[in-house]
């Protein structure tokens, strides 16, 4: 297997869990909190296709899904419009919501499908182009690639774990 090889099966996992997370959820499941600080359901799929669809974009060259088909209209948020939820606040997190689990996984689809067309073409040179030269060491396309995979496995975690501890209510 090669390198995008590897990359294409990590998305695909993320993928899977995303799904697993979210579907046949209603809205009240999705939006809800644990408590009053933590996160639901919406905000951590919504934050990690948010931050996946910037970094893609970003390392691809290519306008951000969340504008280029108008998601953030969809969505319709209280938020800035370029806003991913790093640094939220609870109640920045609390006002992120959905009115079904087709909208947060038809936004969170279109960025997996783009982020699959973006890896298949890589090979392993590519990994080493610099993307972000405002840390030190340089941050490599590679190095931003697993970030982003780290992340959003973790937040597809936390929102099965949501998922379980609401079903067992």
């Amino acid at each position: 297997m090669n390198s995008s090889g590897i990359l294409v099966d990590a998305f695909e996992r993320i993928h899977e869990a995303v799904h697993a997370a979210v579907e046949g959820l209603p809205p009240e499941d999705l939006n809800a909190r644990l408590d009053d600080d933590a996160n639901s359901i919406a905000w951590l799929v919504w934050h990690l296709t948010r931050v996946q669809d910037d970094h893609i974009a970003d390392a691809a060259g290519t306008e951000q899904l969340w504008f280029a088909e108008e998601w953030a209209s969809r969505f319709e948020l209280p938020l800035e419009e370029g806003s991913t939820g790093y640094g939220h606040s609870s109640t920045q997190a609390g006002s992120v919501k959905v009115g079904s689990a087709d909208l947060l996984l038809g936004y969170f689809d279109a960025v997996h499908e783009r982020t699959l067309a973006f890896v298949r073409d890589l090979d392993g040179r590519s990994l080493d182009r610099v993307v972000d030269d405002a840390w030190s060491p340089p941050v490599t396309l590679g190095v931003r690639l697993v970030s982003v995979v780290a992340d959003d496995l973790q937040h597809a975690g936390q929102a099965a774990f949501v998922r379980g501890a609401l079903e067992r209510r």
